[in-house]
């Protein structure tokens, strides 16, 4: 998700806490704002990371370590004998899930979407049993969400559960809390992801928090804030990485899942060109992520149940839709 588009969460009525409220999904941009979060571009100046490869050398590559791993090419990758489903983050196609929520499902799953990631109910706020029909009526599964902190406090808390158990939803993520990279409140921000993990993993659910590039700023002590959370957090509050933030914050998307194996159980597979690396482009395989050694590694040391496309760069003046299909066209040759 953009950088623009978290702080600390006072999402609109029935987004963040599923609870009912009537008033539309408003926009992640409205909702940072109001949160008082001050957006953050990428920086677009650097060599890429991890090692470059052509589009050529990359679907090869891929391709043949799909093959050497008996994959079939568009279901996904294996782990631990298991398919990994792809699903869609709504934010990619934000604006036609604004314009016309129904119909933005339906064309996710005539893509061949698995599954989707909410960012926003739309005209189902409060709605669960409506939005499960919905998705079973089309063949998606709710892969994950993006809600707010306050989805975690107080009353909020039973209604986030009861939402998301009836539409079938295992993962909850945030997607930006101003108190992450906050040295006097990140501890307390950790605590209430541990203490959320303890309620929710008996019920089947995971709470889990979605980096950008700001979590990979330091600390005084010169930690960055994602290490300090992954460490004061149980191992039950999962790490969703965004690998295209992580390869744009400047770090390696591989070290970092390496570092928290079993964490990272819904991952983001966004198409990211790293400080305007030369002939590259937003569109997954034509930019600057080691996609083969990240996708490796989802496998072996991720613990990754869902991989979610997210499409955020829009280029060539194609539409998001034209993008997200581009996008998962390429994926599902790797896969």
């Amino acid at each position: 998700m953009n950088n623009a588009a978290h702080g600390s969460v006072p999402f609109p009525a029935g987004q963040a806490d599923c609870g009912g409220g009537a008033a539309p999904a408003r926009s992640w941009l409205d909702t940072a704002a109001r949160a008082g979060y001050k957006p953050r571009t990428m920086n677009t100046s650097s060599q890429p990371i991890g090692t470059a490869f052509s589009r050529r050398r990359f679907l090869q590559s891929t391709l043949l370590a799909a093959a050497a791993a008996g994959l079939q090419p568009w279901r996904g990758a294996t782990a631990a004998g298991r398919e990994i489903p792809i699903s869609l983050q709504l934010y990619s196609i934000r604006n036609d899930c604004a314009k016309g929520f129904d119909a933005a499902l339906e064309w996710t799953a005539k893509q061949g979407f698995a599954g989707v990631e909410f960012a926003g109910y739309h005209s189902y706020s409060g709605k669960a049993k409506e939005l499960r029909k919905k998705l079973d009526d089309l063949g998606l599964k709710a892969a994950g969400t993006h809600i707010g902190t306050s989805s975690f406090k107080g009353d909020a808390l039973q209604k986030t559960i009861e939402f998301h158990q009836t539409i079938g939803c295992k993962f909850l993520i945030v997607p930006g809390d101003k108190d992450f990279t906050s040295p006097e409140k990140s501890k307390a921000l950790a605590e209430l992801f541990t203490t959320t993990a303890a309620t929710l993993k008996p019920l089947g659910l995971w709470c889990g928090y979605h980096n950008h590039t700001h979590e990979f700023d330091k600390d005084p002590s010169g930690k960055t804030y994602f290490d300090l959370f992954a460490e004061r957090t149980s191992k039950d509050v999962v790490l969703q990485q965004d690998c295209g933030w992580t390869a744009a914050a400047g770090y390696d998307p591989v070290d970092v899942m390496k570092r928290y194996p079993g964490r990272m159980k819904i991952t983001h597979f966004k198409p990211t060109v790293v400080k305007n690396e030369a002939g590259k482009k937003g569109i997954f395989g034509e930019d600057s992520v080691n996609w083969p050694a990240v996708l490796a590694a989802c496998r072996e040391v991720g613990g990754t149940e869902w991989i979610t496309l997210e499409q955020e760069a829009y280029p060539d003046k194609k539409t998001p839709m034209e993008c997200t299909a581009l996008s998962f066209a390429a994926l599902k040759k790797i896969l």
